[in-house]
């Protein structure tokens, strides 16, 4: 299973990473702050390492380049801070990509996915570019759907809604959980968007593979083929 080390000052905020990456399958660890970050990655073999930027006494910057002193694992920085000048220091230090707050959950695992791909640290599991679940063929690289070999033109929060359920078969999500993981934590739109977007989901893929999207009464929704 792969490990990835959270290393951010806010709780809150660590432990809905966390929750965000356990539902796709990651083993994580948490540190409170630099050194218990530095401390931590010595004592413990993680696959990469997810790193705040602003943290009171040993910064982000300076826990990558201390990490860099002894090893290549793929870092990725996770911070409020957008300026330009802080992407490029990180990404010059040796970071492998860099994440801005607020993030939604797909794009996280997504991100994470891609690095540990080019870095050639993934797991056999995550090579796998298709998604084939009964009629459908999600492509990861090309972000395309088929469906019986007809493509299916997607939104984007369609694919990515579509890929998480496709990634989570019989996993039943509520509409709060489906709103946070693709529209994020600040979405001023209610849950209404999730049915809305469902419906025209259902309706694109069709009568047959349409109905892999089972409606859980009273919780939210399941991704099941059944036949």
């Amino acid at each position: 299973m792969t490990s990835i080390l959270i290393v951010d000052d806010e709780r809150d905020m660590r432990n809905l990473i966390h929750m965000m990456l356990k539902k796709s399958g990651f083993q994580t660890l948490q540190a409170e702050n630099g050194n218990v970050a530095i401390t931590t990655f010595a004592q413990v073999k993680v696959d990469l390492v997810l790193l705040d930027v602003m943290m009171p006494g040993i910064n982000g910057f300076q826990v990558c380049e201390e990490i860099r002193k002894t090893s290549t694992v793929p870092i990725i920085f996770l911070t409020a801070k957008d300026a330009n000048e802080d992407k490029v220091k990180g990404l010059t230090i040796g970071a492998d990509d860099y994440i801005v707050k607020p993030f939604t959950s797909t794009e996280l695992v997504a991100r994470i996915i891609a690095v540990l791909r080019r870095t050639g640290n993934a797991p056999v599991e995550m090579q796998v570019k298709h998604l084939c679940k009964g009629t459908i063929d999600l492509d990861e690289v090309s972000r395309k759907v088929f469906v019986s070999g007809k493509v299916i033109p997607l939104t984007l929060k369609e694919f990515d809604l579509l890929h998480l359920f496709m990634t989570n078969e019989n996993t039943v999500y509520t509409r709060e959980q489906l709103l946070v993981s693709l529209w994020g934590l600040d979405y001023a739109g209610g849950t209404r968007t999730v049915d809305t977007h469902i419906k025209t989901l259902r309706l694109k893929l069709g009568k047959e593979a349409g109905q892999f999207i089972h409606t859980v009464w009273g919780l939210g929704y399941r991704f099941e083929v059944r036949i």
